[in-house]
């Protein structure tokens, strides 16, 4: 796992767990970047891994 202020990329193990993991994440970078959660985007980098960062505000 690693973070920014604006991003933090996991590798997800668990299967059962990705969509739990995911709103976590999501709702950590949006109050660390003070970005509504409307503006946090999740992409999926490889197998298992994801990054949650804010997407583009414009």
């Amino acid at each position: 796992m690693t973070f920014d202020s604006h991003s933090v990329t996991l590798k997800i193990w668990d299967p059962s767990t990705v969509d739990h993991t995911l709103e976590e994440a999501i709702s950590h970078v949006s109050t660390l970047a003070g970005a509504h959660r409307d503006h946090v985007k999740v992409s999926r980098s490889g197998p298992d891994v994801f990054t949650v960062h804010v997407g583009d505000l414009a």
